[in-house]
């Protein structure tokens, strides 16, 4: 009995002790409804950054991003006040080759077009470091902000002042001799940062949500298709950058066949072979094309997969429709010969698709155990 007596408090003390690391556990998970706030905070600011993207496509497309030739974190807040300075910023903007090769005698007018899209884009990026800072000030005083979330918003607060400076390091590119865009390999970079950015706030955010997996609701086939699609729409949205950067949409505007075939002439020109793949006009559209397929058929198969589970049936089909409305949006673009409000519509749709494609992908998180 004796044996028995220190067995059971044995066990008892055991019990205690994996009842308080259980407490300790769920106290220190993120309670839904107590942070339900940070989520919207973090969706707002994916929202704005979205806008961000779609504003920088606006101005690569119109020419506008070369407009404003000095980087002034603080002092660019303010747009020019007076005469005087409108023409310093016009005589300096005179000075690079865009203006000689493309926008030669526009005049001061013309050059306010332009600014004004430009110094827009630049405004909305401070807004945004702005909205994300006074909340997350306020979050963290509050004590609102649970310990593993600290340093990954640090992190992103980071992110956000770095891809200012790595956009005006891309928009550098543009003002050397016989230039009158920005180097392809700095836009891709600064677009990849800004998408990156993007996914990991709109991941937290829904983190935020739903902290804890549910069960696996779907196959592991499913789980396999979602993945393989949001790689494939990653490097499709990459692919596209070089496609903006080398402006390879201006050429080869027929579907689906590019110059009578499949594979364009003079696919593999340059040498050695890696560089066609960023700087050879064909082989970089050839390329976008083909991401742009291959994603449009994983989805068809994660469409077909997932339809049968209920749970994860809109959400699936939500991913399905983006894509096959981007696919046909591109095509649309590419036969238009790239106007402007397309071209900026399909930046907005990559976007749009990645969100997706997260949002079915943490519905498929697996709980860990």
């Amino acid at each position: 009995m004796r044996v028995k007596g220190v067995g059971a408090r044995k066990n008892r003390r055991r019990c205690g002790y994996a009842s308080v690391a259980l407490v300790h556990y769920i106290g220190t998970m993120p309670a839904p409804e107590q942070h339900r706030p940070i989520a919207i905070w973090l969706f707002v600011v994916a929202g704005m950054i979205l806008v961000m993207i779609v504003l920088g496509g606006v101005t690569r497309l119109t020419g506008s991003g070369l407009s404003i030739m000095e980087w002034a974190p603080l002092m660019g807040t303010l747009p020019p006040m007076n005469e005087a300075e409108w023409q310093r910023l016009f005589l300096l903007y005179q000075q690079i080759p865009q203006y000689d090769l493309v926008n030669h005698g526009f005049g001061l007018e013309g050059f306010k077009r332009i600014f004004w899209l430009e110094w827009t884009h630049r405004l909305w990026g401070r807004l945004i470091g702005l909205v994300f800072l006074v909340p997350l000030v306020w979050f963290w005083w509050t004590g609102r902000v649970s310990r593993w979330l600290r340093w990954r918003l640090m992190v992103f607060f980071l992110v956000g002042g770095l891809q200012g400076a790595v956009g005006w390091f891309m928009v550098a590119s543009g003002f050397q001799p016989d230039t009158t865009s920005v180097s392809p390999y700095r836009l891709v970079i600064h677009l990849g940062l800004a998408l990156l950015l993007y996914g990991a706030i709109v991941w937290t955010g829904l983190s935020e949500l739903s902290p804890v997996p549910a069960e696996r609701q779907g196959s592991s086939a499913l789980l396999g298709l979602v993945r393989v699609g949001t790689g494939l729409v990653c490097l499709t949205i990459l692919a596209g950058g070089f496609v903006a950067g080398l402006h390879a949409g201006l050429t080869y505007n027929t579907f689906p066949l590019m110059e009578g075939g499949l594979l364009p002439p003079g696919y593999a020109d340059l040498h050695p072979f890696f560089l066609n793949l960023t700087e050879n006009i064909a082989a970089v559209q050839f390329n976008h094309r083909l991401l742009a397929t291959l994603t449009v058929l994983v989805a068809a198969g994660a469409l077909a997969v997932g339809w049968r589970v209920s749970a994860l049936r809109v959400r699936v089909a939500a991913a399905g429709i983006l894509v096959a409305a981007q696919y046909c949006l591109g095509v649309a673009t590419l036969l238009w010969v790239v106007p402007t409000d397309l071209a900026a519509m399909h930046q907005a749709g990559a976007a749009l698709l990645l969100t997706a494609y997260l949002v079915l992908l943490h519905g498929l998180r697996v709980r860990p155990g």
